[in-house]
Order: C-alpha cells, then structure tokens, then sequence
C-alpha cells in the first residue's frame, strides 16, 4: 500500500511540472500495484486525473496562465470527442487501449523533442479556426478511448498549434484536462455499470489527496526549470513510458 502511496503523490507531481504523465502513471499503478483490472483503472485514472487537474488548473488560473481562448476552442470540441472515444472504447479490450495509446505517446514525444521554431502569439492567430476545433476533437477523441487525460497530446498541439510557451501550454492543458476527463469518466463509469462493476472510491479519494499535494510540488518544481530544457525533459518521459506500455502489453496480443 505504501508503493501506491508513493505513486498517487508521483502523479500529482507529473501533472503539476508537465500538465501530463499522470493517466500514464496512474493506470499501470491501478492495474500492478491495487490489483484493479484495465477496465476498473483506465476508468478510475480518469476521475483521479480529472481531480487533480481541476487543483491545478485554479492555481494556474490564479497565476493568469491559462489561455481561455484556446480552452474554449480546443476544451468544448474535446468534450464531444471524449464521449464518443469512451464509446468506441466498450467494444475492445484494456490491452488493445493502452498499446494505441502508448503508439500516439510516442509519436507526441518526436514532436516535442524534434528542433522547433519558436512559438508566438502572432503563430496562434494565424491557425484556422477549424483545425483548432478539430484538433481539439481528435485529442478528445484518443483521450476517451484510451481511458486517460490527453495531457501529452495536449501540451504539444497546444505549442505547436497554440504557439504558447510551454507553463502556458502545460496550465491550459490541465483545464482541457478536467473537462475531458469528466466527459470520459461519465460514459466510463455507464460502462462498467452495465458489466455490474462498482468503482472503487475509497483507493480514488487517497489518490485525489496525496495527487493534490504532489501537483504543488511539481507546480513549484516547474517555476524554476526553463522552457526548453522542461520541454526536452517532457519528449524523453513519454519515450520511456511508450516502451514501457507496450512492453507490457503488446504479448497479451499476440
């Protein structure tokens, strides 16, 4: 009990430095440590993940990071998105999930290591409307049918195609966060009703807590670490976490 401890207080750490790492950490978490099936914990991840974020994101908000503008175009569209990918998501199993999930993880971490131009306001209002919208929707998308927050989507799309620098980028994605997972964690939560499965509160309530206390730390830690060098740190996380996932469950397919 004490390893899940630990690891509730490291996702709020993830999600309080880099605006994502938490559902990645969380649902193998959930599933190797609390004994939860894939199902159970990719629903779980979300109404923990969604919980932290919505500290997060009143922090943020207080600290005028949050780009409302780009909540609305990308949150709203993300909403829909969600539901429909949780949806989708009834009809196959947690392993098939979690490698399509660690296959978009990796391809956001190229993005996000690869040189980049630097990124402007100016870049922003130059992105049409619709490719915002639709962007907004496939993250939403992907974040419903894998079960998670979308944050490593999220932070990329949101400095490529946003152009905010990377605290605006990670702040704004914690509220894009909260109202996916809320969307996700809905239809999630339908689904496993219908298979007669009750979410387990209690192991959600200690992981909202100790979450909360470690995204003041990770909130505080990413204050002091440049841009750039968190970006970079961002790429390589979601690198070791791909091959972790997909270590772990591309021999339940074969």
């Amino acid at each position: 009990m004490i390893l899940v401890w630990l690891g509730a207080i490291v996702v709020g750490v993830s999600l309080g430095l880099l605006g994502s790492g938490g559902s990645i950490l969380t649902v193998p978490i959930l599933i190797y440590m609390a004994g939860q099936s894939d199902k159970m914990a990719i629903a779980s991840s979300l109404a923990i993940v969604g919980g932290i974020a919505l500290f997060g994101a009143l922090v943020n908000a207080w600290q005028g990071l949050i780009s409302w503008r780009l909540l609305v175009l990308f949150g709203l569209p993300g909403v829909a998105g969600t539901y429909a990918g949780a949806i989708a998501s009834g009809d196959v199993s947690g392993a098939v999930q979690l490698v399509v999930f660690a296959v978009i993880m990796g391809l956001a971490s190229y993005s996000m290591i690869k040189p980049q131009r630097a990124a402007s306001v100016h870049d922003a209002d130059d992105q049409s409307l619709l490719v915002l919208v639709a962007s907004g929707a496939g993250v939403g998308l992907v974040t419903g049918f894998v079960g998670v927050g979308g944050g490593f989507l999220l932070v990329p799309a949101l400095v490529i195609l946003g152009g905010l620098p990377m605290r605006g980028a990670v702040a704004t994605s914690l509220a894009i966060v909260v109202l996916n997972s809320a969307s996700g964690f809905y239809k999630h939560l339908g689904l496993l009703e219908a298979q007669h499965t009750t979410i387990d509160w209690q192991i959600i309530l200690v992981f909202l807590g100790l979450g909360i206390v470690g995204s003041l730390a990770g909130n505080a830690m990413a204050q002091r670490i440049p841009q750039a060098r968190l970006r970079t740190l961002f790429g390589w996380f979601l690198i070791v976490m791909c091959v972790t996932i997909l270590w772990r469950n591309v021999p339940a397919l074969i």
